[in-house]
């Protein structure tokens, strides 16, 4: 994931966690009911809601529910199946939604339910710092990353951390600007162009960016690409935790 200022337009920020039509429930106005409206849950944990799904990009949402820290669960009070509440951290309203089917409520309310903006936060912290600020790096140095777009390599100091790679102007630069969150990337040596060893960093699906880098040397890309890998494992325990959660059955998934 593209880590910087403009995080939320980087080429490598991945599609958003779940959209589609739900119908909410109106709590204002004369009458009171349930509006179809297309929802698009995004990865800084806000829940953007639409008139329509052709509005989605193209106009401003309606309106914005923050779900970090939000209590989701299934209601069975209004009489109506599928559906579920949502009752934000901050605030005293609650939500509900309606899906239109019992496998669809329980697709969204388990999305509901993960923190994604955790990591992120950490990210942006980590991107807002000098490079030499950044405490217990797993790796520093100099590192070219090839820019596809000028076809050329470019030179970046980088610090790696956590499974995010901070790309840096210099080792006197105020902050990153850029970085690649490597999680679910396969890292690999493989020769690019008339380069015989660079640094592959493949991502788990077609919505990111393949990168190639490469250090002054093949035993510096090999050194860089086992200490990548040791940062990336190191965090397979949490992203195995959430899978396993995200399988548990509904009753099992309270906040």
């Amino acid at each position: 994931m593209t880590i910087g200022s403009d995080i939320a337009r980087g080429p490598n920020t991945p599609r958003p966690a779940c959209r589609g039509y739900l119908y909410k429930r109106t709590q204002s106005g004369l009458i009171k009911g349930w509006r179809k409206r297309w929802f698009v849950l995004r990865h800084n944990c806000c829940l953007y809601y639409y008139r329509h799904k052709r509005d989605d990009g193209k106009r401003q949402a309606v309106s914005v529910v923050k779900l970090e820290g939000a209590e989701v669960g299934t209601d069975s009070s209004l009489g109506k199946p599928f559906v579920f509440k949502c009752r934000p951290h901050s605030g005293n309203r609650v939500y509900f939604f309606c899906a239109t089917s019992n496998q669809e409520r329980k697709r969204k309310t388990r999305k509901k339910y993960l923190h994604p903006s955790e990591p992120l936060d950490v990210t942006r912290h980590n991107a807002n710092l000098p490079p030499l600020a950044v405490q217990n790096p797993d790796c520093l140095g100099l590192l070219h990353k090839m820019d596809k777009g000028r076809d050329m390599w470019v030179q970046h100091y980088c610090i790696l951390k956590d499974g995010c790679l901070y790309l840096y102007s210099g080792i006197r630069a105020t902050h990153a600007h850029g970085g690649i969150y490597l999680q679910g990337y396969m890292v690999r040596e493989q020769p690019y162009g008339s380069k015989k060893s660079t640094i592959e960093l493949k991502p788990p699906s077609d919505e990111f960016k393949t990168f190639h880098l490469c250090a002054e040397n093949p035993d510096e890309n090999k050194r860089w690409i086992i200490v990548i890998k040791a940062s990336i494992n190191k965090w397979l325990p949490l992203h195995q935790a959430l899978h396993n959660y995200m399988k548990r059955p509904m009753e099992e998934t309270k906040m």
